[in-house]
């Protein structure tokens, strides 16, 4: 039996998908071959940037306040026995650990294909690079993260930092990351939170639902 006749409504909705695809393609082609003059970048003294006596209290009390918790540890082996101590760690099935001298994970990340394949993710244990007490944030270098979407999609994140490696302001922070090289790296700072709707705080909305920073003395 013969196929039936292609419906006249579907042929025009394919045309009318490949007329929104092909003006899409030559915006984004145009963008591209466009070239845009920017101004430099100021100079920046450091003399009249912020400097922190103690960087290390600062980035613990400025992590606090975004809704973040760090921790003080000696060495690797303290940091399971404090997230043993956590009741959503100890029900946690499916972890993911990039930092194994402190946690053993249950996932093996490298190994998944397709990032949904996280989408249940209970625990993404990172890796920070350095931290940043102006604003207790901490950078994450994307060579280290299999798939990106660890840092997010998890229902909990511990990043991992040395204690020695530390800036007192954001602009010290972008000289460092210059040094990396990296394609992808991002700056972490407090669990995912929003209060668009009624103006009532939500923490997980759009990420992790808390942050734990554990921040090493031997690393």
């Amino acid at each position: 039996m013969a196929p039936p006749p292609p419906n006249e409504m579907t042929m025009e909705s394919t045309k009318s998908t490949q007329a929104d695809t092909s003006a899409r393609q030559a915006i984004l082609d145009r963008i591209r071959t466009k070239r845009v003059d920017v101004p430099p970048l100021p100079d920046i003294d450091p003399d009249r940037v912020i400097q922190f006596d103690q960087p290390i209290d600062k980035f613990v009390e400025m992590l606090a306040m975004v809704g973040g918790q760090a921790h003080l540890v000696d060495s690797h082996a303290d940091i399971r026995g404090m997230l043993d101590e956590i009741d959503v760690f100890n029900n946690a099935t499916r972890i993911v650990s990039l930092a194994p001298d402190a946690v053993a994970g249950t996932i093996d990340a490298s190994q998944i294909a397709d990032p949904h394949d996280l989408a249940t993710l209970d625990w993404t244990i990172a890796r920070g690079e350095f931290m940043i007490a102006e604003n207790g944030s901490i950078w994450v270098d994307g060579d280290t993260l299999p798939h990106r979407v660890l840092l997010f999609i998890a229902q909990y994140l511990a990043i991992v930092v040395p204690r020695s490696q530390i800036v007192s302001n954001m602009h010290q922070a972008y000289e460092r990351i210059e040094g990396f090289g990296a394609r992808f790296g991002v700056f972490v700072s407090g669990p995912s939170k929003t209060a668009d709707i009624e103006q009532s705080l939500v923490l997980g909305a759009h990420g992790c639902r808390k942050l734990q920073v554990f921040i090493v003395g031997d690393m």
